[in-house]
């Protein structure tokens, strides 16, 4: 089941600084400049053997401080909707101040696991000055400083207490989710699938709500399809569908096998796009490019190879995925997506014999070896399948220490040229011999 940590709490506060620490990035908070396109950071965690998403809420575009605060108060309002454990942030060297109240008063509605986060707490007196936001009235409070990383560790230890451990049921149909930006197309496609108007379609960014299961038995294929739809809250998002949308997207991907991720044609493939496949590929999913309005982009003999090589750019280095260009409302190759998702999916329970592994890869390794490092010979002389969700594979050899990054990435490119692997992430591991 997918487990989403949100981050909540106003700005300045040390919410994104916590979110690279925990998710081990480093990725940078965008400025936030009136009209920019918001980016939301969303990554992969582990704690004690639990994964989970952390979601940063943070990173705004505002005209005023009127809109700055409403912003905040609604994304606050989605993360305790979407959220499975909330940890709200809040600043020592600055104490309580009315927005901190104000989400407070909302977070002690929910029903919901809230853990109160106090950050920058670098010394004993700040430690001492700590005591003031039990007042916020939300239980136990955790001190930590983000930047040292003090604290976070007794702070996770509570966060997973808090995780749901129900299993989603296997009835072993495929499961393919349908994601992308608000007001792409997604509900149009599963309409036209189905040959009927199950989902409202409008186009307003942001009528898709809750996440729906549909059985399609139909033309040949037989399969769970996710669709991140329904009909939303007409009081929730106004500003932030993108970051709604981004909470759904997450626990769709997370039950799905196959991953449809749909792109507009006319806007190409965004930032957010890009960190969904990347998420997409940490949970080991298979993956497909939708490039959906393709019927609104003038042509010629070359445009879809170039498409295609800008898609890849962004990729890169995961490029062996299949790309379809659809239009979903002239109906134009919506079976050939529903035909590669099939083919990936196989792809990706696909189990390849050892005599098979080692007639074709070790006469490859022979010719191609790892480069020597400090005097020494890498010599692979052995390698299987691993049983795994996704293709795994072990190469035994002598000095796996000394097999770096480029030449695991030349082992994977052989594996997919001979085995074909395409839309689906293979994990690599050199092991002592």
């Amino acid at each position: 089941m997918s487990n989403i940590v949100a981050i909540v709490g106003r700005p300045n506060v040390g919410k994104s600084t916590l979110y690279n620490r925990l998710t081990e990035s480093r990725k940078a908070i965008v400025d936030d400049y009136s009209g920019v396109t918001r980016d939301r950071h969303y990554g992969h965690a582990e704690w004690i053997n639990r994964t989970f998403t952390v979601i940063d809420t943070g990173g705004y575009v505002a005209n005023s401080e009127d809109v700055f605060e409403a912003a905040i108060r609604e994304q606050v309002v989605i993360a305790i909707e979407e959220a499975t454990v909330i940890l709200f942030m809040v600043d020592v060297t600055t104490g309580i101040t009315d927005l901190d109240d104000e989400i407070a008063a909302l977070l002690r509605r929910s029903k919901k696991p809230v853990h109160v986060v106090v950050n920058k707490v670098d010394n004993a007196a700040r430690h001492n000055e700590t005591s003031v936001f039990y007042s916020l009235g939300l239980g136990e409070i955790f001190p930590i400083s983000s930047m040292t990383g003090s604290g976070t560790g007794e702070l996770l230890d509570e966060v997973v207490k808090g995780f749901d451990d129900e299993e989603v049921e296997e009835n072993g149909l495929p499961k393919f989710a349908i994601v992308g930006r608000p007001n792409v197309g997604k509900s149009s496609m599963i309409n036209a699938l189905i040959g009927q108007d199950r989902n409202i379609v409008t186009p307003i960014a942001g009528t898709t709500r809750d996440s729906i299961h549909i059985h399609y038995n139909q033309f040949g294929h037989n399969f769970n399809l996710i669709d991140t739809a329904g009909l939303r809250k007409k009081t929730k998002v106004h500003e932030n569908i993108e970051f709604y949308s981004v909470m759904r997207t997450i626990k769709a991907l997370e039950e799905a096998d196959v991953v449809l991720i749909m792109i507009d044609a006319v806007e190409g493939m965004e930032s957010q796009d890009v960190n969904i496949f990347h998420l997409a590929e940490k949970n080991k999913k298979g993956v497909v490019i939708l490039v959906n309005k393709w019927d609104l982009i003038e042509k010629n003999n070359k445009t879809t190879k170039v498409f295609e090589e800008q898609i890849k750019q962004k990729l890169a280095p995961f490029t062996d995925v299949p790309i379809v260009f659809t239009s979903v409302t002239e109906k134009q190759r919506i079976f050939k997506a529903i035909e590669a998702a099939t083919k990936v999916f196989e792809n990706r329970k696909k189990k390849i014999p050892t005599s098979k592994l080692n007639d074709v890869m070790l006469p490859l390794i022979e010719a191609f070896p790892p480069p020597s490092l400090k005097g020494k010979f890498v010599k692979i002389k052995y390698v299987t399948q691993i049983v795994g969700t996704s293709p795994m594979f072990a190469f035994f050899c002598n000095l796996p220490q000394y097999i770096k990054e480029p030449y695991k990435r030349f082992i994977e490119n052989k594996l997919r040229e001979n085995f074909d692997f395409e839309g689906v992430p293979v994990q690599i591991f050199f092991r002592q011999k």
